[in-house]
C-alpha cells in the first residue's frame, strides 16, 4: 500500500491494489483524508538538489557523415544548444536562413555567442541572417566546420553560453594516399 501526502497539505491520497481488497481499512477508502498522525508509519519523502552543475558539450570529432559530441554520435547537421544536441534542418551553407537560426534566439538563457560552421571552407551567410542575430543579441562567428568545433570548445571552457550551428564537410580528397 502506498500513500502519497502532498507537501503543505494535510490533505492525502491512498493508493491500493486489488489484491488487498479483503482488508478493510478507513485507509483504503478515497474519500478517507490522511493525516500524519493517523499513521505511525508515515515518512514525507524529500528531494533535494545538492549541487547545480552546467553539463558540458565538447565536440570531440568530426567526419562527412556527422559528429561525435560528449560521446553522442550525431549524424548530418545538427544545432548545439548544451546541454541540448538536435538535429539541424539545412544541407549547405545556403540554407542557413532567418528561419533556420530562430532556434538559436529563442532559447533561454539568452545564447551570447553562435558559432556557423558552413562545412569544408568558410562561406559567406546571408547578410539578413546576420542582422537578425545582430537586433537580437547574439554575436555570430562564421567559420569552416573543424575551426568552428574548436571555437565551440574554447567557449565552452571559458564557460560562455554559446551554442553552435554546424554542417559536417564533405569527404576530403586531396589529402588521398597514394600508393608508391
Amino acid at each position: 500500500m502506498a500513500r502519497i501526502l502532498l507537501h503543505g497539505s494535510t490533505q492525502g491520497f491512498s493508493l491500493y491494489s486489488r489484491a488487498a481488497t479483503g482488508f478493510l481499512s478507513p485507509f483504503l477508502c478515497r474519500t478517507h483524508k490522511l493525516n500524519p498522525a493517523d499513521d505511525e508509519l508515515y515518512q514525507r519523502t524529500t528531494v533535494s538538489i545538492m549541487k547545480k552543475e552546467a553539463n558540458r558539450v565538447m565536440i570531440y570529432s568530426y567526419s562527412d557523415k556527422g559528429f561525435n559530441i560528449s560521446g553522442n554520435q550525431v549524424m548530418g547537421p545538427c544545432a548545439v544548444l548544451p546541454p541540448t544536441i538536435l538535429q539541424w534542418n539545412v544541407g549547405s551553407y545556403t540554407e542557413i536562413t532567418e528561419e533556420s537560426v530562430s532556434l538559436f534566439h529563442m532559447v533561454v538563457p539568452r545564447i551570447e555567442i553562435l558559432v556557423l560552421g558552413t562545412g569544408a571552407r568558410l562561406e559567406r551567410i546571408n547578410p539578413s541572417v546576420l542582422a537578425l542575430l545582430k537586433r537580437k543579441g547574439i554575436a555570430v562567428e562564421v567559420q569552416d566546420t573543424p575551426n568552428a568545433c574548436a571555437t565551440f570548445n574554447l567557449l565552452c571552457n571559458d564557460r560562455r553560453v554559446a551554442a553552435a550551428g554546424l554542417i559536417p564537410p564533405p569527404i576530403i580528397t586531396a589529402l588521398k594516399l597514394t600508393e608508391e
